[in-house]
């Protein structure tokens, strides 16, 4: 809430004296008259008490993931959030954190984000981890970007696999104009890994791919980054959701040069769809080329441990012809956030997570096999997504389930055309087996 700062007749005269008016209707001169003081027909004055009690009716009309059953995924994921993380990020040394230019004030920020920064490192098995971008597609298109920076614009073709987020490769294209940029590989669904390898050349940046993929399936990816850099294009993988790299192999041992994702589940919750966070990490050697912001570890004069800007490679900072990202705001409050769950949870407590997300998911996807009209459609290994063929349009099925209090999965229709009558489901550790059973009743029922 503002502070309530009152203020007497004489205090208005003494400021409007202090601009050169007599009074506060000369303020609004250049307001035609008619204009000026509209009727307003505002209901009749009512107290605080009042105006609470219309607002918390207001509020109850409101629905959330907490009404609902829900298995919807596909970017943005319901995931349990410790009270403590809201609580502590809740606290005004926190909410009113912005970019903290002067370190000898901001140590506790700076702190805050070089341990965020360094638990998504391990997380990530990367060298090196910005301050944050607004989300995760905005980092996958900064990463295509920095790519074709490491080639000093050399090479401008950037492969893309057509299993990347679909609203992240409408990010790329929104940021790279196709009269600048090649961008290709993922205008067929049914390109492989190996068709994406053949179109590797001598002008390919990079090649992005997302493991898990945006159906849920987890690549084939040992000896990708070798045939990439074979090229000398860089690998850049989309890492979503970010809790499957609790359970599986990190990017960075299977050979990524670049690393991005959506922190959204890692404490920030839904949240109606923002604000979210945008995860991203680099090997050490592109650091310079690396868009964002970093926060390093120093000393000072007297040899005592103290947190600094060490990188700002941004127009705001430096020359704009040199920086390597007009991104001039960043997600601070959302990483903090995603540093203290990560610090909540730490290594065992990430690694539960995923697990129970991935048998959760393998439960739930056996039970719906097993209905009639519907076939679970994912022909390799998944984490805690998986596509179901159902017996007619997601959308008719899911406005049935919501109707039970299931909010259902994602209609893939509305994405992929070929993909007809087929959903995309979710399954966190959120949803316990009655939730599963519910959800596979219910189904059984529409069918």
């Amino acid at each position: 809430m503002p502070p309530y700062l009152p203020q007497t007749a004489d205090d208005q005269q003494v400021m409007l004296e202090t601009i050169g008016f007599q009074s506060v209707e000369q303020l609004f001169e250049d307001i035609p008259a008619e204009h000026r003081y509209p009727e307003l027909n505002l209901p009749q004055a009512a107290s605080e008490l009042e105006i609470l009690d219309e607002l918390y009716g207001m509020a109850l009309k409101n629905s959330t993931t907490g009404c609902f059953a829900t298995f919807i995924g596909a970017g943005a994921y319901n995931h349990f959030v410790p009270s403590a993380v809201p609580y502590l990020a809740g606290r005004g040394e926190f909410v009113t954190a912005y970019t903290p230019y002067q370190p000898e004030v901001s140590q506790g920020t700076l702190q805050a984000i070089f341990e965020y920064q360094s638990m998504v490192a391990e997380l990530t098995g990367m060298e090196v981890v910005n301050a944050s971008h607004y989300d995760g597609a905005t980092s996958m298109a900064e990463a295509a970007i920095m790519s074709i920076n490491v080639s000093r614009g050399k090479r401008r073709k950037i492969v893309v696999s057509p299993s990347v987020h679909p609203q992240y490769r409408q990010v790329l294209r929104t940021y790279l104009p196709g009269e600048q940029v090649e961008i290709t590989g993922d205008e067929d669904l049914s390109t492989g890994l190996d068709d994406l390898k053949a179109m590797l050349d001598e002008n390919t940046a990079c090649l992005i791919v997302q493991n898990p993929d945006f159906f849920g399936q987890l690549l084939e990816v040992d000896d990708l980054a070798e045939t990439v850099h074979e090229s000398g294009a860089l690998l850049v993988v989309v890492a979503n959701p970010i809790h499957s790299l609790g359970l599986f192999k990190p990017p960075g041992d299977y050979g990524a040069d670049i690393v991005v994702a959506e922190g959204q589940p890692l404490g920030a919750g839904l949240n109606f769809g923002g604000p979210y966070l945008g995860i991203f990490a680099s090997n050490m050697k592109y650091v310079r080329q690396m868009p964002g912001r970093l926060v390093g570890e120093t000393v000072d004069t007297e040899g005592k441990r103290g947190y600094v800007l060490t990188l700002s490679p941004r127009e705001q900072h430096i020359r704009r012809e040199k920086a390597t990202s007009n991104i001039c705001t960043n997600q601070g409050l959302v990483a903090l956030i995603a540093g203290m769950y990560l610090a909540y949870l730490g290594k065992s407590g990430i690694k539960e997570v995923a697990e129970l997300c991935y048998h959760r998911a393998h439960y739930a996807a056996k039970e719906i096999d097993k209905l009639e009209n519907y076939k679970v459609i994912s022909p390799g290994p998944f984490f805690n997504e998986f596509v179901v063929q159902c017996p007619q349009p997601v959308e008719e099925i899911n406005k049935i389930l919501l109707e039970k209090g299931i909010l259902g999965g994602y209609d893939l229709e509305s994405d992929y055309s070929e993909a007809k009558n087929q959903m995309l489901v979710c399954v966190t550790e959120l949803n316990d087996r009655a939730q599963i059973d519910k959800l596979v009743t219910v189904l059984s029922e529409i069918a």
